[in-house]
């Protein structure tokens, strides 16, 4: 395994990291058991950094997680959680709400103190609301030992320059992006160099796309497009066609970026994450992946978007 540093926070972390949505239940109906493996089995593997959410499974994934991690030592591995989002179009800036969210996340986590701690889905906010109230509760957060290093998270992109123009250098350690660098949507790419003069770390997240370029395919709740799902769906089956394993290289693509820190995935099948930590130390078929661009050629950086209109992308094309 190898590891980067994110940002200035002076965390080490691994490439590939555990993503823990599927433990709520996010992409299929699991056994908590076979969830509980998973993460072992990551950790086992080199995995030290673990993300989770009360967003998942309303609480399930933070929960299933904390069971999780009973009785493995602490300074093993690196844990974020987020506030402001708590189920399914339930969401909460206010700096009372994300500071009790907060506690709540301890409990269930079975820990006092979290290394980095996100304000989640910005783009349901007013961003008024994160810089002048969320962020502000988080500081305080930090200022007692609870919270080792504050982040942001969110689909669209617009909303990180929005918040970190307005903040004081070093407030915002890191963002964690998703779907907008893998094979098939780099529009995050422009960014980085910003992040990197802001030290600000890059997480980056759903290198599948949240399962598109997988056999399986996007779940029924999947925002995107008919076009993006279609145009995955056909690049998937030609590539497997002439033997190429898409899923590999998209894991390969995102941790191949030494400007990115790591890249979450999420599974909670043990032999899956074993298959995602092999395919993140494997030499690159650089003409495989030449030959998978073209195949998603006619839907590169085709986008979704959401959120308050305000802070939603524009839609290309």
């Amino acid at each position: 395994m190898h590891y980067r540093q994110l940002g200035r926070t002076g965390l080490n972390v691994s490439v590939i990291s555990y993503g823990a949505s599927p433990l709520g239940n996010a992409f299929r109906t699991i056994d908590e058991g076979e969830g509980i493996r998973t993460v072992r089995t990551a950790l086992d593997l080199g995995i030290n950094f673990i993300d989770t959410s009360p967003h998942y499974g309303e609480t399930r994934s933070e929960t299933v997680l904390g069971r999780a991690l009973q009785g493995v030592p602490r300074e093993s591995y690196i844990l974020a959680t987020k506030v402001g989002q708590y189920g399914e179009g339930k969401f909460n800036f206010s700096a009372e709400h994300v500071t009790q969210g907060f506690d709540e996340s301890c409990r269930r986590l079975g820990t006092e103190r979290v290394d980095v701690l996100h304000i989640h889905d910005i783009e349901f906010a007013d961003l008024n609301q994160i810089v002048n109230e969320s962020l502000p509760a988080l500081v305080k957060l930090k200022e007692a030992g609870r919270v080792g290093h504050i982040g942001i998270t969110g689909l669209s992109l617009k909303i990180f320059p929005a918040v970190l123009d307005r903040t004081a250098p070093g407030v915002v350690e890191a963002v964690l992006s998703f779907c907008r660098y893998c094979l098939n949507d780099t529009a995050l790419d422009p960014l980085i160099p910003y992040f990197e003069r802001k030290g600000v770390g890059v997480i980056n997240a759903s290198a599948t796309g949240m399962g598109l370029l997988t056999d399986r395919g996007g779940p029924a709740w999947h925002p995107a497009s008919p076009e993006i799902k279609e145009g995955c769906r056909r690049a998937v089956e030609q590539a497997k066609a002439i033997g190429i394993d898409i899923t590999k290289l998209a894991i390969q693509f995102a941790v191949h970026d030494p400007r990115i820190a790591t890249t979450l995935v999420g599974t909670a099948n043990p032999e899956n994450i074993r298959k995602n930590v092999e395919y993140a130390g494997a030499p690159i078929d650089f003409e495989a992946m030449a030959r998978v661009l073209e195949f998603l050629k006619p839907i590169k950086n085709h986008n979704f978007t959401r959120g308050r209109p305000e802070n939603r992308d524009p839609l290309y094309p």
